[in-house]
Formats: structure tokens, sequence, C-alpha cells
């Protein structure tokens, strides 16, 4: 079957090799099974994302040669859709509203006198200080406007049938064992970001009908939580395909925070879009 598949960037800089590596691995299967190729931008946080960051990456990836199909999913534009994802938890009671701050999370898992359990992006998992709020106190925190994030009860998550035994499908490695328990209650909304990574990348895919949905190594762990959300939700299941990260000659992953080389300043010191694709691991040509 043709592979649909999409590259989901945040634009918070300028494209770099791992960027384009990963590009590659969803426009390969996209171009050798016939399917299609899909862009979408991730650009729900509004104090990181800028459209100009987003316009250029776009530049860049039509520079090596990609393409894909009109209109681009832009996520900042599509909150609403977010939003009626977020009310269908709710009237199941598997998302409640949280009033903790950072330090007062930081505080309780100190007065515990236990070590912070992590999961496994290395987030701290949180402590479930306002899951069992008594009603009253949790309708007087809203009337008042108090800030709040939203996070999915994971037991209750987990109790819905069929929740425990949910697997994914990894290409060339068969099917995977899913342990979403393992994040805890994470956010999937924040009073500054209205939805999160984790539920608006699963409504997407389901959305644009991904069917193979490739990416790096370091988001292997989310596909539990991602494959829960589906669940949930009644989404169709994708297969996965998670590469390698591409990394520099100390081994060092490429990331913007280190100031990466762009593919802008490689294509001002005179590197042809073949050229760039070779050194994110793509030496033949696209089509």
């Amino acid at each position: 079957m043709p592979d649909i598949t999409r590259f989901a960037p945040s634009p918070t800089g300028g494209l770099h090799l791992g960027h384009v590596a990963s590009a590659l691995s969803g426009w390969r299967p996209a171009n050798e099974s016939g399917g299609r190729f899909v862009l979408r931008i991730e650009d729900i946080d509004p104090g990181r994302c800028r459209a100009a960051f987003a316009h250029e990456l776009m530049s860049d990836l039509h520079w090596l040669g990609l393409r894909w199909p009109e209109p681009v999913r832009w996520q900042s534009r599509h909150l609403g859709d977010y939003a009626q994802v977020l009310a269908r938890l709710g009237e199941r009671g598997l998302v409640y509203p949280c009033f903790c701050t950072r330090r007062d999370i930081a505080d309780e898992i100190a007065a515990s006198a236990h070590a912070p359990h992590h999961a496994p992006d290395g987030s701290v998992i949180y402590p479930g200080t306002c899951r069992d709020l008594p009603a009253w106190r949790r309708d007087a925190l809203l009337a008042a406007g108090t800030p709040h994030a939203l996070r999915l009860d994971m037991e209750r998550a987990l109790s819905v049938p069929g929740a425990r035994d949910l697997t994914w499908h990894e290409r060339g490695q068969g099917r995977q064992k899913c342990r979403p328990e393992l994040f805890g209650d994470v956010v999937l909304a924040r009073k500054d970001v209205l939805a999160s990574y984790h539920l608006c990348v699963t409504h997407d895919d389901a959305l644009q009908g991904i069917t193979l949905v490739t990416r790096g190594e370091d988001l292997r762990p989310a596909t539990s939580l991602h494959r829960l959300l589906q669940h949930l939700m009644g989404w169709a299941e994708p297969q996965y395909a998670h590469h390698p990260l591409l990394c520099d000659a100390s081994g060092r992953r490429l990331a913007k925070r280190d100031r990466a080389m762009t593919i802008a300043a490689m294509r001002e010191q005179g590197m042809s879009p073949h050229d760039v694709r070779a050194a994110a691991g793509y030496p033949g040509p696209l089509a």
C-alpha cells in the first residue's frame, strides 16, 4: 500500500542537517511506494515559534527538491480542533485541571521524602496533587480564573477497555509493547500553550490520514502515549519507523540549541542540494 508520511517541524529556528535527515526519512518511503509526503507546521507554542522561520524552512525544503500538497497545515490556525478533543476527553472524566506551579510540584516531591520519578522523556512524573481535589475546591479555583493546565488521568485512561494491551508496529521490527503508564498524568494543555505536542500530533496524524510516522529515535518512547490517545479517541493506528539521530563529528546530536549549521548557511557557502542531501544520508536523486 502507498505510504502517507509527514514532516512536522516546529519553526523555532533555521533548518539544519538533522531536520533534513528526518524529512528525507519520510520522503523516501512515500516516494518509493507511490504515496504522499505531507508538510505540517507545528507552531502551537507562541513563545518560541516564528512564522518567518516556517517560511524559511519551506524555502529550504523546496531548494532541496521536496514537494508536498497544499495547503500546509499550521497547527496554530486550528486550536479549536484540539479544544474539541480536550472537551471530549473531559466529558469522559479522562482529564482534570491542574493548578500547580513548577514550584508547587517541586515542593510536593521534596516533602514526600522520595526521589522524583522520571518519565521516559526525562520529565518528572507529576505526583497527582490536583487529581483528587474536592469538586467544590476545583470549581472555586476555576470560577476564580486560576491559571491551570489540563492533565490526562492516566489511571482512568488505562481503565478504558483495551488500553493496557496496546502495541504499535515498528516497521522492520514488528509489534512493540506500549507502556504509557510510565509517563504518569501528562499535560495535554498548558495555560500558555493550549494543546500539547502529544495531543496535536496524534490528532493531526489521524486527520491527515498518515499511515507511516517517521521520526527520530528520541521520540520512540512517546509512541506509547500516542497510541493511548489514538485508542481513547478511536483514531486509526499508523505504523512507525524511528530513525537514528544525526550527530556531529564528536558524536553529539545536531540541535538548534547547539547552533548546528543551518541549511541557509550551507547554501550561502555554495553547497548544492545534492551535497546537502548526501550529508544528511540521502546521496541519491529524489525522484
